[in-house]
């Protein structure tokens, strides 16, 4: 690969190899070479290095690499990186495979013993740095490296391609690039298990190094600190404060043999060829062999009215195409009868009428690789796109839901063992435009290889009519509830972060006043070392690190001593600060305060859809605080919200699906069905249940469905084994047809090697062939699960098409705006609310037949939390 630049500046880039192989391995999906050797790693790791040298053009290149085994800083504090989960064997049999491609490539392997790649890349920008003749770029994704970065030196973020100067570090930290070991020193960093200083967080740690300086400049004259508890803190974790900086300072010292000329990038090898051929890299050897890796595409450019014109004259069959939202945006189609093009939109602005025409035209088969986003682009300009059949992602989605990714590169490698070249540019994120166009053109030509390739694997499965029936049509709804969104309140969302910030701060205290001493409460490692040794609470459960101290065992705990009930309160708190109300106000439009969620497809294996940015679908519905939250979704004025919730759908479905008698009789009388379960569990008259009755009831009906046995049942609710079995034996005797519907369904799944739920939705259960118990028994709860959990998913997806389309039908300003789980919001004109009603409950009621009704709770408001039934 050629490298060489005009002039005499050089490019030196150092490359954090550990950092580039984990996000290959997590970024691939699993390959192997002809031999049955893991290579899914090193196959990302090698695109994304080829990326690197291609866009740019490095002189000098060394790639940097951990050694197994304990590092100098392991020696100041032996729980550096404790908490950090080994290496996956399949990824470590890849490690030497990955310095072979690189040594191949004419780069040269740097790796020392005691030191991290950190600490060997530090040593070489500190050797080699030279501003007037040398431009240095680290690649990483480590935060520890920001401190190198200043005049000729910036980090480049692999995972993002973003270039991280002294303005990007003093952006994103608040300091200076030399302050960062301060920072961290200060802030601790939970990643490499880092203390810090307890109670003080990044915000407290940036304002501290920007008032007072360094951390020894702090240390210097602690009176300067304003704040009694901040100046007691700082003062009793005086030695954490400098034992955290020296961890985070990288060293500069490591006895490297470094010359300059002995960096620079060599011929590639003849064994990479040899290389490639091994390992099964096709592409890469074909690009070795045509000496380069761009893809070879002849492709016409559609830049007017008359290249247009020609075209659409020349349009056969379903056409694919592309669509690069990256900028103006860019589009790239394929014929069936062949032929490609080109075309660049350049814009925000109005699309061309021919173009509008087209994705607007029914007639017109459209093939694409994410219809949601397709939908949504044009939508923002006012076009609706209109007979797109086929989403590989979504067909990908539907072959193999517990798959991680469904992207175009992963399908087409997948289904095709075609690798796509990279739409990532250089250091500014930008393409030239013939490579753009060039990548674009044959993103559109394997879509149209993969159209009838998947149709055709749908058909087999069973799951054609569910990808055009439910889930293509469903991408378009999606796309205009993102883009409708759903207002928020901020200032309530702020008021109460505050809120919460002071309920954190005053548990802190009480965490500390009851432990005797300041710890990081967010320390796994120091959580466990008070809980399990000071305070000599019992272990529950161990972890390859140690004492777990997650939510199960602290719960287990919390009746024992105040510190572990506390720590869950700060957790829980904490999460909804994170996670929901900061992060609400944060993503709210400032214009118009809408939040605008991203609604996934392709995520969840049972079918569910999830949100993301922000995730809206755990919110807490029973705590003040998660109504609270809810309280601040509000209508705009002169509408409302509407909300339909399906009652109990899941165990309706199981219900109908069992065929139990005693089931379908509760819900056919419109029952509670908790009372009913607990009158025949118990023994009582429905009159004489108690609610502790009631609520152990529900945790017996939801518990079969998720497949929980005595002991996971005893523990939730609070009983011992032999009663929480006892209560699912007297469930049972009650219900025999359940039963013998969950032993029907494994069987089933295990001789199919999948399940399905009633609208014929399949998930791979490969669990039920494994030889481990614990696996099997989980494959066995997934295939209970799936059934009734995708059925449900299923329903409301059925019931958003059918809802939607009678809005549409009646040209109605209502929309719908937002799915939870079971329920979907809705925002409508107030003098639109009954009209509105009627259609949701007669179109969500009626979507399917079963043998139970099904029942929709309905509730309008101005907000989401005070709604009226």
């Amino acid at each position: 690969m050629s490298n060489r630049r005009d002039g005499d500046r050089k490019v030196l880039m150092l490359v954090d190899g550990n950092s580039l192989v984990y996000r290959a391995y997590h970024a691939m999906p699993h390959l192997t070479a002809p031999d049955s050797t893991p290579t899914g790693a090193v196959y990302g790791f090698t695109q994304t290095l080829r990326k690197l040298m291609r866009e740019h053009r490095p002189t000098h290149m060394a790639v940097a690499f951990d050694l197994k085994g304990p590092t100098v800083r392991h020696a100041l504090y032996g729980d550096y990186k404790i908490d950090r989960p080994p290496m996956p064997g399949d990824l470590a049999r890849q490690i030497p495979v990955v310095k072979r491609v690189v040594e191949a490539m004419g780069v040269k392997v740097m790796e020392m013993e005691g030191y991290e790649a950190d600490d060997i890349i530090a040593t070489a920008v500190k050797a080699l740095q030279d501003p007037d003749a040398v431009d240095i770029k680290i690649v990483s994704s480590d935060k520890d490296l920001c401190q190198l970065v200043g005049e000729g030196v910036v980090m480049i973020d692999a995972a993002t391609g973003r270039v991280r100067t002294p303005e990007y570090v003093r952006g994103k930290f608040g300091v200076e690039p030399g302050r960062i070991p301060d920072w961290l020193g200060l802030a601790g960093d939970p990643a490499d298990n880092i203390p810090g200083v307890p109670g003080i967080g990044p915000r407290t740690a940036t304002r501290l190094i920007d008032r007072h300086g360094s951390i020894d400049d702090i240390y210097a004259d602690l009176s300067k600190i304003s704040g009694k508890k901040l100046r007691e803190n700082l003062e009793e974790n005086r030695d954490l404060a400098f034992l955290s900086k020296v961890l985070a300072t990288v060293i500069t010292d490591v006895p490297l043999d470094l010359e300059f000329e002995g960096l620079e990038i060599g011929s590639e090898s003849g064994d990479l060829a040899a290389l490639y051929a091994e390992l099964g890299f096709e592409r890469l050897l074909r690009g070795l062999r045509g000496g380069g890796d761009g893809p070879d595409i002849d492709y016409e450019t559609i830049d007017g009215e008359g290249a247009f014109a020609r075209f659409r004259s020349a349009l056969a069959g379903p056409l694919a195409f592309y669509l690069d939202d990256a900028g103006g945006g860019a589009l790239a189609f394929a014929s069936a009868g062949g032929g490609l093009w080109y075309m660049p939109l350049g814009g925000e602005g109005p699309l061309p009428r021919g173009l509008a025409s087209l994705m607007e035209d029914g007639t017109v088969e459209k093939v694409t690789d994410d219809a949601k986003k397709a939908h949504l682009f044009f939508l923002r300009r006012g076009v609706a796109p209109r007979s797109v059949v086929m989403d590989t992602s979504l067909a990908s989605y539907l072959l193999d839901p517990s798959r991680s990714g469904h992207a175009l590169e992963t399908v087409a490698l997948e289904h095709l063992s075609r690798s796509l070249a990279p739409m990532e540019g250089g250091e500014h994120g930008e393409l030239s435009e013939r490579a753009r166009a060039a990548r674009c053109c044959e993103r559109a030509s394997v879509l149209g290889e993969l159209a009838p390739l998947l149709e055709a694997r749908l058909e087999e499965a069973d799951l054609s009519a569910l990808l055009r029936s439910m889930e293509l049509p469903l991408a378009r709804i999606l796309a205009r509830m993102e883009l409708a969104g759903v207002k928020v309140d901020t200032a309530q969302l702020e008021m109460l972060s505050r809120e919460i910030e002071g309920r954190l701060a005053a548990i802190e205290e009480e965490i500390y006043r009851h432990a005797g001493r300041r710890f990081n409460i967010n320390s796994p490692k120091q959580l466990s070392a008070l809980l399990f040794g000071e305070l000599g609470l019992k272990p529950l459960k161990k972890t390859k690190t140690g004492y777990s101290t997650d939510e199960g065992v602290l719960t287990a705990l919390a009746p024992l001593h105040e510190v572990p009930r506390l720590i869950i309160e700060y957790r829980g708190l904490a999460k909804l600060k994170g996670t929901y109300v900061d992060a609400l106000v944060a993503l709210a439009d400032p214009a118009t305060g809408r939040i605008h969620t991203s609604l996934n497809q392709t995520v969840t294996a049972t079918g569910r859809l999830s949100s993301s940015r922000p995730n809206l679908q755990n919110i807490p519905v029973r705590s003040e605080l998660g109504r609270r939250i809810r309280r601040a979704f509000v209508a705009e004025r002169g509408s409302v919200l509407l909300s339909a919730d399906y009652s109990q759908i899941e165990l309706r479905l199981v219900a109908h699906m069992s065929g139990d008698p005693a089931l379908i009789e509760a819900f056919g009388n419109d029952e509670d069905i908790h009372t009913a379960t607990a009158a025949s569990v118990f023994g009582v008259p429905p009159a004489e249940v108690t609610s502790e009755m009631r609520r152990r009831a529900k945790a017996i009906n939801f518990g079969i469905i998720y497949g929980m046995g005595g002991y996971g049942l005893a523990r939730e609710l609070g009983v011992a084994v032999a009663e929480a079995e006892a209560y699912i034996e007297s469930y049972f005797a009650h219900y025999a047809r359940v039963r013998e519907f969950i032993e029907r369904t494994v069987e089933q799944a295990g001789r199919l090697g999948w399940t399905t739920t009633l609208f014929g939705r399949r998930r791979m259960i490969p669990e039920l062939a494994s030889g481990k118990e614990n696996v099997v028994r989980l494959g066995e709860r997934m295939a209970v699960n799936t059934p009734v959990q995708g059925s449900a998913a299923d329903i409301i997806k059925a019931a958003m098409i059918a809802v939607d389309g009678e809005l549409e039908r009646r040209a109605m300003r209502s929309r719908m705006v937002l799915q939870v789980h079971d329920e979907l919001l809705f925002e409508a004109p107030a003098d639109e609310r009954d009209e509105l009603e009627e259609i949701v409950r007669t179109r969500m009621e009626g979507v399917v037949r079963l043998d139970v009704p099904l029942k929709v709770n309905i509730g309008t408001g101005a907000n989401w939390c005070e709604l009226d039934g």
